[in-house]
């Protein structure tokens, strides 16, 4: 895990090196001062030679100030290359996730993926400063004040020689055990995370059908788990400090009373003693410091996994080693396909579909509610694969494209399509970055949403909010489909993507295809047969199964489910009239 987190500190490695050094230096700095208080304590004041005592005093001072000056270079460069560290792995993780399918989007939810770019990344940037500074500062102190203490009184450092053991053996025991509930602690967050985009998203749906009370369940039981868990880690993690405090105190007693009677038997000075204490609180806060790096680690431990979680997920789908680039036509063949979510054969919701599209026709698509409409034209695009069988445009199968090529000439309007915060002409340029207003005219006007548009305050400049939440529905499929035009693609897939707008819009979006785009192939998945009827084939889907395909004449003569469906649908016209 640390060699993969490791990769995205890059253009970052100088201020780590760098930082490290300048921490050996203000410790180096550190350490000699009480060897030099041990000096003028014994040969200056002892002796009452107050010039030696200057200049010991002078070169204290100077200590001091190189060691100042180190720190502040080391916690600019450690500040420096953690928060670089945190900039690379958000723009990995990030990009990465651009490169996911469908199918693996599907493993994470997005309040997960936003908990992992976000407050696991924190995490770990935390760990990352503390570890190339606090982490290197704390050992290396601990080497030197020991070897210092030695060097002093080998005797009565051997105090450390027990109190360290125990106190080591203490931070795995308090690490490992707390551990369990850092892990278990993030993936509340996700549950947490969940709850509140899902409430603040659907606000008005919560408030129109009065779920307030419930909603504030949800979140409160997410909110008790993180507090669970917290409290669990925490009750281990605040033994830490009374452990090492005790520590301090006992090792500061044992010493104090050993050394004072030392000094009564003229074996050691009041220097040495002066400074032992002090190379004794040096190492044993270096262990402090150490036991709160180690436990910021524990945290980032289970972040990092999380985000390498991410960063390992590989796309299902790929180009081969000799894609294709060229789209021949917009010509769709579907050869004994079969399809799943899963590996499992017997969970397949598309079972042996077989149909020819030429190039340019109007193709319908209908079915009821799960019978795999959406899944069977999202396979054209290659947002998924086949299980079995295999899609062809213009010939070849999709699986030997570029999948950007393929994709680019596939223009999709989605059962749930998005608009995105920005102006309108910003959400239609989606379509093609380089269009002119008269190409925004032009799609926009065959889409149905010129008149629209132009009654907005601002035009094409007029700002959409998050989600398009300040147009309507019948507003927003329109820009959506009018965006989907601007690729000038070969195969125009519209999902269900007419249902907010009335007949006579529909009719007349229908009519600007067949007059402007003709030799484009346009596939439409509708639930009114009025939106199909005079398409060149209609496709009848029943349980992941076609069970039936011609023009409306034909299927009506057959009867069967599109009779039905459209016995049913013309009786409740009727009815309404």
């Amino acid at each position: 895990m640390i060699k993969k987190l490791a990769r995205s500190i890059r253009e970052y490695r100088l201020p780590s090196i760098l930082a490290p050094i300048f921490v050996i230096g203000e410790v180096f700095m550190e350490v000699m001062i009480p060897y030099l208080m041990k000096l003028m304590i014994d040969n200056g004041f002892t002796a009452s030679d107050i010039g030696y005592v200057l200049i010991i005093g002078a070169i204290m001072l100077v200590c001091a100030i190189v060691g100042l000056v180190c720190g502040v270079l080391s916690g600019k460069f450690a500040a420096e290359a953690s928060a670089g560290l945190a900039k690379n792995l958000r723009e990995d993780m990030y990009f990465h996730i651009q490169t996911f399918s469908f199918e693996n989007i599907d493993k994470f939810s997005s309040a997960s993926l936003v908990t992992r770019l976000t407050t696991d990344i924190t995490n770990v940037q935390n760990a990352y400063q503390m570890i190339i500074r606090m982490l290197i500062r704390a050992p290396i102190m601990l080497i030197m004040s020991m070897t210092m203490a030695f060097i002093i009184n080998a005797e009565l450092s051997l105090v450390f020689v027990v109190a360290i053991p125990f106190l080591g053996f203490s931070l795995w025991f308090l690490i490992s055990h707390a551990h369990v509930f850092f892990k278990a602690l993030f993936k509340v967050y996700d549950k947490l995370n969940t709850v509140v985009q899902e409430n603040l998203i659907g606000i008005r749906t919560v408030k129109a059908f009065v779920r307030e009370k419930e909603e504030t369940k949800k979140f409160k039981e997410s909110s008790e788990g993180i507090l669970f868990n917290s409290v669990s880690a925490e009750k281990l993690m605040i033994l830490m400090n009374p452990i090492m405090f005790g520590m301090v105190y006992l090792c500061t007693l044992v010493i104090s009373w050993l050394g004072a009677n030392m000094i009564v038997s003229e074996t050691m000075t009041t220097g040495d003693l002066m400074s032992l204490i002090t190379y004794t609180i040096q190492i044993l806060t270096s262990l402090m410091a150490a036991s709160m790096v180690l436990i910021q680690c524990v945290m980032a431990r289970a972040s990092g996994e999380r985000i390498i979680e991410v960063l390992d997920e590989e796309s299902v789908l790929a180009n081969n080693d000799h894609p294709i680039y060229e789209v021949k036509d917009g010509s769709v063949e579907f050869d004994h396909v079969s399809f799943g979510y899963g590996d499992n054969p017997e969970k397949y919701i598309l079972h042996d579909i077989n149909l020819k599209i030429p190039s340019g026709s109007v193709v319908g698509v209908i079915g009821g509610t799960g019978s795999s409409k959406s899944s069977m034209i999202q396979l054209i695009a290659r947002l998924y694969d086949v299980k079995e069988g295999s899609v062809k445009v213009g010939g070849v199968d999709v699986r030997d494209y570029d999948i950007e090529s393929i994709r680019s000439k596939v223009a999709m309007v989605l059962q749930k399509n998005e608009l995105f915060s920005g102006t309108v002409e910003s959400n239609l340029k989606w379509g093609n970055e380089e269009a002119t207003v008269e190409d925004l005219d032009r799609v926009c006007e065959m889409a149905q949403a010129k008149e629209f548009i132009d009654a907005l305050p601002e035009g094409y400049q007029t700002h959409i909010e998050q989600g398009g939440r300040n147009v309507s529905g019948g507003q927003k499929q329109r820009l959506c489909i009018a965006r989907a035009l601007l690729k000038n693609p070969k195969i125009l897939i519209l999902d269900d993507s007419t249902s907010a707008v009335d007949m006579a819009t529909d009719m007349k979006i229908r009519k600007g295809f067949k007059e402007y785009i003709p030799s484009v192939t346009k596939i439409i998945v509708a639930q009114r047969i009025a939106s199909v009827q005079e398409a060149d084939i209609i496709c009848v889907l029943d349980e992941g199964k076609l069970v039936d395909y011609g023009t409306h004449e034909e299927l009506m003569n057959k009867g069967g489910i599109y009779k039905e469906v459209y016995d049913s649908q013309m009786k409740g016209g009727e009815d309404d009239e």
